[in-house]
């Protein structure tokens, strides 16, 4: 016999469980079901066999790449997970150590410390260098990671507008020297930071500067060193952070920094001290990746050409792509009801993108992401764009509204 558990009969001996719970009925009643349509906004239809997946953060396709999955394998059936512990206890020629040492020197930096995801490395970054009495400029379409950080420090964000020299430097113009955060690009509608005007800025100001390079590295320089890297910026930029499961498809997140702060970061950031290290094999996975993108510049060069090709046909149909070649393109439907019509046309047509809504979006703001990879056909490419096409009035397309006036909030 199954035994059903209600938590809300132990409400009696807990005064906030009466709030909790309308809390929590709040999301059943607004996100599982909602109102207008009685479906799901994140839950749409199954993929079939040929239908074109447009979901994945994984730019450059390595997630079954033969010379990672081996190197994984290997170290498997050597060493099993090894010895799960905090990576505060690693030290000179630690398997960890070394793969930091690899990946600082394939994004041109002097050192890096490895965390756990993208996440930590962000929160434990910022909880690291910020206090109570430092204030934080950051683009209010960065990261939601990274607007946790801010909190996790105790310190007060101040937002400035999105790819906006001049608003970071009326705010600092207030406020004084602090911590200046951006994207390289930026995750929910793929657009460039323009980051020479904001790290100008900056140091006209006195500040420091982390530029998130999740969606840049891998994908952008001459071996995939990022968009910091590429644009001949690694000496003006204090902190690059990027997690690793975007292009380069593994677990783990990184901050690439001076030895000096490294070294700081591995014994203050709490990430870093109070979770386990990444295991051996997806070490030796991510040390053979590094080798891979490097050596594969037709990875890059295959998913920035599927980018152009698509955001140039979408624009000539009259979706609002933004000028930006990078592998995300966002069709910001606005209303969830109508990204919900968006989702359910695409998918019923055998293209499957990824619903972003509250609280990655505002209500109003949510939207259908498609991301791209290099093992993409132009058959796929074609089929996204014919479909988009005949879909256009079929998803009321001359209802959604104007996306550069628009403000977003930014997910994974």
């Amino acid at each position: 016999m199954t035994t059903v558990f209600d938590p809300w009969v132990l409400a009696p001996r807990a005064a906030y469980a009466e709030q909790l719970k309308e809390r929590v009925a709040s999301y059943y009643n607004s996100r599982t079901v909602h109102p207008d349509t009685g479906l799901h906004l994140l839950k749409g239809a199954t993929a079939r066999t040929g239908d074109v997946m447009v979901t994945s953060n994984d730019y450059l396709s390595l997630a079954q790449h033969p010379d990672i999955v081996q190197a994984q394998v290997e170290v498997l059936r050597t060493i099993g997970h090894g010895e799960p512990r905090s990576n505060v206890f690693d030290f000179g020629d630690a398997p960890i150590r070394q793969l930091e040492k690899r990946l600082a020197a394939a994004a041109n930096a002097e050192d890096a410390l490895v965390a756990q995801s993208g996440w930590c490395a962000n929160t434990g970054l910022i909880q690291s260098i910020a206090s109570s009495e430092t204030p934080v400029y950051i683009d209010m379409f960065a990261h939601m990671s990274l607007w946790e950080g801010i909190r996790s420090a105790g310190a007060q964000a101040r937002p400035f507008r999105h790819n906006s020299a001049d608003s970071l430097r009326k705010l600092a113009a207030k406020y004084g020297p602090g911590i200046v955060i951006v994207d390289s690009v930026y995750s929910t509608n793929g657009d460039v930071c323009p980051l020479k005007d904001i790290i100008q800025a900056a140091e006209d100001t006195g500040s420091i500067v982390i530029v998130d390079e999740s969606h840049s590295l891998g994908v952008y320089g001459a071996h995939g060193e990022g968009l910091v890297v590429e644009q001949g910026l690694t000496d003006r930029v204090h902190f690059r952070t990027s997690s690793l499961s975007k292009a380069y498809a593994a677990r783990g997140g990184v901050v690439l920094c001076s030895a000096e702060m490294a070294e700081y970061l591995r014994y203050r950031s709490l990430p870093a001290i109070f979770s386990s290290g990444m295991m051996p094999h997806e070490i030796a996975g991510l040390e053979a990746t590094v080798d891979v993108i490097r050596r594969e510049g037709f990875r890059r060069d295959k998913v920035l050409g599927h980018a152009r090709v698509l955001g140039a046909r979408l624009q000539a149909l009259g979706f609002d792509i933004r000028d930006d070649v990078t592998p995300i393109i966002a069709l910001v439907a606005g209303p969830e009801l109508l990204t919900l019509e968006l989702r359910d046309a695409l998918e019923s047509r055998g293209v499957f993108g990824s619903v972003f809504c509250e609280p990655a979006t505002p209500r109003n703001r949510s939207l259908v992401r498609l991301t791209l990879n290099a093992n993409m056909s132009r058959e796929d490419i074609d089929r996204v764009a014919e479909v988009c096409a005949q879909i256009r009035s079929v998803v009321r397309r001359d209802e959604w509204p104007d996306t550069r006036r628009m403000p977003l909030r930014e997910a994974a």
